[in-house]
């Protein structure tokens, strides 16, 4: 799988380089590298969440989604469609008519109408990586809607970049976190919403 999925980035990178005029040469060579580079970044960056984080809590920060797919895709392909939960396959086959039906709805509408209309892998993302996703996701989009309602010439030129390096910066800060979490640095304040029975048992 994981050639396979070498090989489709690869690709994808290859039409990029072809509308770019990229040398292929040298996004082959490029891409061997960075594989290269990956088979020593990859296993220190688990070593130094597995040691920071609680990686596979499926409440904590951090539930390793990935992971559960994969490990119930080798339970199926061991024990077939008998581990599936009760009713699990119909809900499938109704959610992907619904999918279906929706891309339909959005692509055959008029502008005015299919710009409301939800995209369904946008809505599955946020099911698989969970709330603080979408959390994020909703502020982002509230944002760049009220940028656009104000000026919608500048905002269409800037929100990717805006986008982009506020997706670079929360990713660049793992590692930093990682580190002081390593390090048992505890942060001076602590925020956290909790339901009304919670806060009651609380004793402050």
């Amino acid at each position: 799988m994981m050639i396979v999925t070498c090989s489709a980035d690869l690709m994808n990178d290859f039409k990029t380089g072809y509308l770019t005029l990229s040398s292929p040469i040298s996004m082959f060579v490029s891409q061997a590298l960075g594989t290269a580079i990956g088979c020593i970044m990859a296993p220190l960056s688990f070593w130094l969440f597995w040691s920071a984080f609680p990686v596979g809590d499926p409440v904590g920060e951090y539930p390793a989604p990935y992971a559960v797919i994969y490990r119930q895709m080798a339970v199926i392909g061991v024990h077939g469609f008998s581990a599936l939960p009760k009713h699990c396959l119909e809900l499938c086959y109704g959610f992907f008519i619904i999918g279906i039906a929706i891309n339909l709805i959005k692509d055959m509408a008029p502008p005015n109408i299919s710009k409301f209309v939800p995209i369904p892998m946008a809505m599955a993302i946020p099911i698989y990586l969970g709330p603080y996703f979408a959390i994020d996701m909703c502020v982002g989009s509230a944002l760049a809607f009220v940028w656009q309602w104000q000026n919608q010439r500048k905002s269409n030129i800037y929100i990717p970049a805006v986008a982009s390096g506020l997706i670079c910066g929360d990713g660049a800060w793992i590692l930093p976190s990682a580190i002081l979490a390593i390090a048992k640095v505890n942060p001076p304040i602590c925020v956290r919403f909790l339901s009304q029975k919670a806060t009651q048992n609380l004793s402050i």
